[in-house]
């Protein structure tokens, strides 16, 4: 058996590995993944707990400040000290999370957990694409980048169902000792086929002043900015969506628990292909073209979904569209924000998720803040949300991107 060899950036890999993709992309999709899983489990988890299903979203709140806030800590660490023992440091805080959550017998614990839980995968979805840019350039890095961001997609459309059947066999803590494992795996995994991707020679220095430096380089850099707005926008409309589903589905449509989560697990199909299809698009059209193309597709989608308040089927042909385009603009749009910052793409990378994160708690807040139905209030962001993002992506000068 021949001696696995840690990869260096000066190894890179000439091809796309198929092994080293899905990696990738697991380590991408945790995080969504453990967003996403206990939500079917809310109520016997509130009875369990004795506390209410509207009292534990405060558990989804935790999880998203701490993610979004630890992102701006990991990046510029991982630019510093390189990715290795920050991805298996963060998989451990995440197991440690993951524990105290199946073992929590009060919401203010579990509250601590999916906190600690957040603060360790943060780790891996910023440094599975900073990853990416240290290994890979031009179509190979549009091509990875688009497995990590079908993964990153798929994983909430698929979590919930996953979360359901577990939670109805063996109860909702063994959602927690399943996230565990998987990281645990997934750290081996890590430690035995990927070594330092960011060389020595690439680093940079890390101290406050360098860090916030850093991050208002990159908001004042275009080539970074706009593509960075562009994917923010659509990102977050989609978690906006996913926020929003249970009251437009369940209570608009009647759709049923178990209809619920097949309809998530059913969008992963147009983001899985859309995703493979961009890069493939982009090597004829080039990736700006095909990412402006997304946002008018999805920008499509939103308006189209203004008729479909009342019936399903177009509801469905709607967001089957606006999923296109999104499947279509986020690897590109993300590469293309991060190809020119390879000396910074932990930086680079964890601003970029910053930026998602915000975009997805805004929007939320401003759908729930609006005096208007949830349709129409979900309707109304997501088509200003695409107006944003095709204005943000097509005001710079990118042809050479």
């Amino acid at each position: 058996m021949k001696a696995v060899v840690a990869l260096s950036r000066a190894e890179a890999p000439a091809r796309l590995d198929g092994l080293l993709l899905l990696l990738l992309a697991a380590l991408a999709a945790l995080g969504a993944l453990a967003t996403n899983i206990i939500l079917p489990s809310f109520p016997r988890m509130a009875g369990d707990l004795g506390t209410s299903v509207k009292d534990l979203s405060a558990t989804l709140a935790s999880f998203f400040i701490a993610f979004a806030l630890g992102q701006l800590l990991v990046g510029p660490l991982s630019d510093r000290f390189g990715r290795r023992w920050l991805v298996l440091g963060g998989l451990a805080v995440f197991v440690v999370g993951s524990v105290i959550c199946a073992v929590s017998g009060s919401l203010s614990q579990l509250i601590v957990g999916r906190t600690v839980q957040a603060l360790g995968v943060c780790a891996t979805s910023v440094l599975s694409r900073a990853i990416a840019r240290d290994l890979f350039d031009g179509e190979a890095l549009a091509r990875a980048l688009a497995l990590i961001m079908v993964a990153m997609a798929a994983a909430p459309g698929f979590s919930p169902l996953l979360g359901g059947a577990l939670g109805e066999l063996t109860g909702w803590r063994a959602t927690f000792w399943l996230l565990a494992l998987l990281a645990v795996a997934l750290a081996v995994l890590y430690a035995t086929r990927l070594g330092e991707t960011h060389a020595a020679n690439r680093r940079s220095a890390v101290s406050p002043v360098a860090v916030a430096g850093t991050y208002v380089q990159l908001l004042g850099d275009r080539r970074f900015i706009a593509p960075a707005v562009s994917v923010s926008c659509v990102i977050g409309s989609l978690y906006m969506f996913f926020a929003m589903a249970p009251a437009i589905l369940m209570a608009g449509f009647g759709f049923s628990a178990l209809g619920l989560a097949l309809f998530f697990a059913s969008t992963v199909f147009v983001v899985f292909g859309a995703g493979f299809l961009a890069p493939r698009w982009a090597r004829r059209k080039g990736q700006t073209y095909v990412a402006r193309a997304g946002i008018a597709i999805a920008l499509a989608g939103a308006v189209a979904l203004w008729a479909g308040q009342h019936n399903v089927y177009a509801f469905a042909v709607a967001m089957t569209v606006f999923l296109l385009g999104m499947g279509l603009l986020n690897p590109l749009g993300t590469a293309i924000a991060l190809q020119p910052f390879g000396h910074q793409a932990g930086a680079a990378s964890a601003l970029l998720g910053f930026l998602q994160m915000g975009c997805a708690a805004l929007s939320i807040a401003v759908a729930a803040a609006l005096p208007l139905t949830v349709y129409a209030a979900f309707c109304t962001v997501l088509t200003v949300n695409l107006v944003c993002a095709l204005i943000a992506f097509t005001g710079p000068d990118m042809r050479g991107a």
